[in-house]
Order: structure tokens, then C-alpha cells, then sequence
């Protein structure tokens, strides 16, 4: 168990380090949009440009919630004692790893399509 555990944590440390990255980029992505629609006034391209914004706001509260359940789950593990773990509550841990897991997944994809669709939208205005 102690080595599952120690995995968990692992991951969870690695997962931080992922949510920290996703929201700088995301920061880089809100400034790099600014910078453009302080050059255009083109009602179409400012309706595109707030489609963008609040998709970029809705990852940083995603990142921001899922950060919180990462941090939760170590403050779990880690205070919970090695005998209550061995006494039935691993199942929880293992359930909510999973969960935590298959969040990060989706979180990596569908940043990484946000972040293509807007570096493709932005090149197609700015040189279309």
C-alpha cells in the first residue's frame, strides 16, 4: 500500500507541476489575444475574440479546481495513517486517483485543441 501511495503522491506532484504550466500558457494566450483585438475593430473578429476569452477563463477555473482536488487528495493521503489505509480506505484513494487522472487527460487535450484552434484562428486573420 505504502508504495501505491507513493505513487499517488508522485503523480499528484507531477500533475501540479502541469496545472502551473497550463495556466502560464493560458496567461500567454489571454495577452497574446489582447494584443490583437487592440488592433482591429472588426465586429466579427471582437465576437471571435470573446468566444476565445471566456474559453480561456473557463480553463483557468478548471485548472484552478482541479489543482484544489490534486492538493486535497495529497493532504489526504498524507494525513491519513499507514493502519487506516490498510483498513479499508485505499479503494477511496484509488477511485479518486482515477477520476483525478481521467481529468488531467481531458484537461491536456482539450487545452491543447483551444490552444490550436486559436494560433490557427489568429494566423488565418492576421494573414488570410
Amino acid at each position: 500500500m505504502s508504495a501505491q501511495l507513493d505513487q499517488y503522491q508522485h503523480e499528484n506532484m507531477t500533475w501540479v507541476r502541469s496545472l502551473e504550466f497550463f495556466k502560464q500558457e493560458n496567461a500567454h494566450l489571454k495577452d497574446r489575444l489582447a494584443a490583437v483585438v487592440d488592433k482591429t475593430s472588426d465586429k466579427y473578429f471582437l465576437a471571435q475574440a470573446e468566444h476565445f476569452q471566456n474559453q480561456f477563463i473557463i480553463k483557468d477555473e478548471f485548472i484552478d479546481e482541479l489543482k484544489h482536488d490534486i492538493n486535497e487528495q495529497s493532504r489526504i493521503m498524507r494525513d491519513y495513517s499507514k493502519k487506516t489505509l490498510i483498513n479499508g480506505s485505499a479503494d477511496s484513494f484509488t477511485s479518486l486517483q482515477e477520476r483525478l487522472r481521467d481529468q488531467m487527460q481531458y484537461l491536456e487535450k482539450d487545452f491543447g485543441e483551444l490552444k490550436n484552434e486559436f494560433n490557427n484562428y489568429l494566423t488565418e486573420q492576421i494573414f488570410g
